[in-house]
């Protein structure tokens, strides 16, 4: 890896003296001392890793390394065809979708896609989507719904562009059409967090009948760098604002916003992308196969109710 986050440092330093001890390897002696540093480093790394701070995990979802929606649709799937275009503006290259194939299961693909260098970033917007990228989205579930196939979302983005181009494009508009959208489809609806999920920007394609989330993924409705500027009028505090949004896996299962969080291997899914691949596959068909087993009115009922139950909330009646 060519990316260190702060708090992964000790462990660099020991893979560093691996390194040079085994240019000079070839002694019985010096085998077993590499050995048993590594040894070590393996458990450094399992002891930081139970003991992640919010904001470690916030800085985990942003690896750039990290795999993105497309990695996970070329080595977790069986076969896809990517659809570009949503026949009103242009194709928007910060959501991508299309047809996909899992197993036994033909299905539908949407997710937020950013890039690994600086070209591919602008190309893809950083992974915030315009209007249009919404409307893609909402093209392709009106497709599913018409040919009865699953839709699967990754969500992974800082947010919706918040530019006035998009603003004049109908941003609101377009998000808030496909949460209507999505409410209503009869065909199963599988939503997986990925990365960064923030704010309506994730929302526009997140609601479904199962929500799931990897383990140093988060979920919020505002980044901790914009919370702790609104609060504390600086970014100093993101890491306090990071513990009381309570944005992490953990927190959102324990409220009910998510139902099943996906493991990822020690050191997070860039460490081992292989593995993650392979689990992702697994929960993906695990999830279509128990959902698909429900009746399509049950199914949207059931979704309804879902998320209806969400958050806390009074009842008064006025008095005369």
């Amino acid at each position: 890896m060519s990316y260190v986050l702060e708090f992964e440092k000790p462990i660099l330093e020991l893979e560093k003296k691996v390194a040079e001890m085994k240019a000079l390897a070839g002694t019985l002696e010096l085998d077993e001392q590499i050995a048993d540093l590594e040894r070590r480093i393996e458990e450094l790394r399992a002891e930081i890793y139970s003991k992640l701070t919010r904001w470690q995990r916030v800085q985990i979802a942003r690896h750039p390394e990290r795999p993105y929606t497309l990695d996970y649709l070329a080595h977790s799937f069986d076969e896809f065809i990517e659809l570009h275009g949503d026949r009103c503006f242009r194709d928007d290259p910060a959501i991508v979708g299309g047809l996909a194939r899992i197993g036994d299961f033909s299905v539908v693909v949407v997710g937020h896609q950013k890039g690994r260098d600086t070209k591919s970033n602008l190309l893809r917007n950083f992974g915030m989507p315009n209007p249009e990228g919404y409307r893609k989205a909402a093209r392709l579930f009106h497709l599913a719904d018409k040919f009865g196939r699953p839709v699967v979302t990754f969500l992974d983005t800082p947010g919706a562009f918040p530019g006035i181009e998009a603003e004049e494009r109908g941003q609101a508009e377009a998000i808030a059409r496909n949460l209507f959208i999505m409410a209503k489809l009869t065909v199963p609806i599988v939503v997986v967090i990925i990365g960064e999920g923030a704010s309506g920007g994730a929302l526009g394609i997140g609601l479904g009948d199962r929500i799931l989330m990897l383990e140093n993924a988060w979920y919020s409705v505002i980044a901790p760098e914009s919370c702790s500027s609104i609060l504390w009028r600086s970014w100093d505090y993101k890491e306090q604002a990071a513990e009381s949004l309570q944005l992490c896996a953990a927190d959102l299962e324990r409220h009910g916003i998510i139902d099943r969080i996906v493991p990822e291997p020690i050191g997070g899914a860039h460490r081992d992308p292989a593995k993650m691949f392979a689990t992702m596959r697994q929960v993906l068909l695990e999830e279509l196969s128990a959902l698909s087993a429900i009746p399509p009115n049950e199914r949207v009922r059931q979704r309804h109710e879902k998320f209806a139950r969400m958050g806390v909330w009074e009842e008064h009646s006025m008095q005369q």
